[in-house]
């Protein structure tokens, strides 16, 4: 299916300054959010204890909230899980109480101040250590996964190929934290296990326009490097935009039916997918051309006696 009848044929690259510009807000806006705010680990990340409450009937979360207090939990995040009758409440990790208790703590507390009956739907402890552990270790993983890239597509490509697919995916990470560092939105294992899925969705988008784009060179005997890779954009653009229509669909559908669990998971696809698309026609194709691609550098090792096929 063809979103485009005919090729079409935008100056992608003419217009190059001004996205450069506008990444460059974007990214400086994530890191000074990442500085100043930080991110909103989850209790993946920090610890502690997560407990989902359900009751008989609408609960205020305020009346929630002085009754934890009042209880001694009053570092207590409480909120809404799906509908006004279950909510989840958050504690960090407690040093005077056992952690396999609280729930018994909380849910004690909270039955003698509802009206209804009240139930415990679900306890999860994580220990600090642990989440310190998983926090350092997801880091780690980002920082592997994007070295194994760079290799990856030194060896298939050239080396200002692979330093502008680095930098996109730098550039996509830094905008898709940014978010959740900006709106607060909670950091924990799925909304990390998305960053990586992300990082995984922009290469490949890359790697196509990477492979239209050394094709075109080799192709392509009269034209400058701008025309060739506007050339090469335009061939993939219906592909480009069918890719991330249809993997958005589906994103979304987990966004608005998946639930509380993925909410945060779906989000970060959301954001990650509509910046994976822009820096693969822009970010990685910009940077390739600001290092000075050439065709003479994607020319393969001509053979004795063979024949190479160019289109004036």
């Amino acid at each position: 299916m063809q979103i485009f009848k005919q090729t079409p044929k935008f100056d992608f690259m003419g217009k190059r300054k001004f996205a450069i510009a506008f990444s460059l807000i974007l990214v400086l806006a994530s890191i000074g959010s990442l500085v100043v705010r930080g991110l909103n680990f989850g209790l993946d990340f920090t610890g502690g204890t997560l407990l989902e409450v359900g009751y008989e009937v609408p609960v205020d979360l305020n009346n929630v909230r002085k009754t934890l207090h009042q209880a001694g939990f009053g570092d207590a995040v409480v909120q809404h899980f799906g509908t006004s009758k279950d909510i989840l409440v958050r504690l960090a990790p407690q040093q005077a109480k056992a952690g396999e208790s609280l729930g018994d703590q909380v849910l004690t507390a909270l039955q003698k101040a509802a009206d209804g009956k009240v139930e415990m739907r679900r306890q999860e402890f994580v220990g600090p250590q642990v989440g310190d552990e998983l926090r350092d270790d997801g880091g780690l993983a980002m920082i592997i996964a994007m070295g194994f890239i760079l290799v990856y597509v030194m060896a298939r490509f050239e080396y200002r190929f692979a330093v502008g697919s680095i930098i996109a995916l730098i550039h996509d990470v830094i905008i898709t934290l940014g978010f959740f560092s900006f709106f607060q939105w909670e950091f924990d294992l799925t909304v990390l296990a998305a960053v990586l899925a992300v990082i995984g969705y922009s290469l490949n988008d890359t790697i196509v326009v990477f492979d239209r784009i050394r094709e075109n060179f080799r192709r392509i005997r009269k034209g400058t490097p701008i025309s060739i890779i506007n050339t090469s954009l335009n061939q993939t653009l219906s592909r480009t935009m069918m890719t991330s229509i249809t993997t958005l669909w589906v994103v979304l559908a987990m966004f608005f039916m998946g639930g509380e669990l993925i909410h945060s998971f779906s989000l970060a696809l959301i954001i990650g997918i509509g910046v994976g698309t822009y820096s693969s026609i822009y970010v990685a194709s910009t940077a390739a051309l600001a290092l000075k691609i050439t065709r003479e550098s994607l020319m393969p090792v001509q053979k004795e006696g063979a024949d190479q096929q160019e289109i004036s």
